[in-house]
């Protein structure tokens, strides 16, 4: 390194670790290998699998003229009779 006049910084390096973190990935002395906290919510997604699954349903309705100027309270208590109308079969 004085060959070509380089400086490391101290502040930088770590000397005798076993694993450190490097541009995303975990770099150990058996390799490269996956970062474990960017794959956490896919881990936890699995582990989800596991355990009872509850259905989740999408339905959408445009709305008509006079139902654009209803309140909010009122779009929403729209949304549920509709949706419950239309799913009535599913219960």
């Amino acid at each position: 390194m004085r060959t070509y006049n380089m400086k490391l910084n101290t502040a930088k390096c770590a000397f005798g670790v076993r694993a450190r973190k490097f541009l995303g990935f975990m770099v150990t002395q058996s390799g490269i290998e996956v970062n474990p906290d960017q794959i956490r919510a896919v881990l936890e997604t699995l582990a989800l699998r596991d355990k009872e699954q509850i259905p989740v349903y999408y339905m959408s309705k445009a709305m008509v003229d006079a139902e654009t100027r209803y309140s909010r309270m009122e779009q929403t208590t729209l949304a549920l009779k509709n949706t419950a109308q239309k799913l009535r079969p599913y219960f």
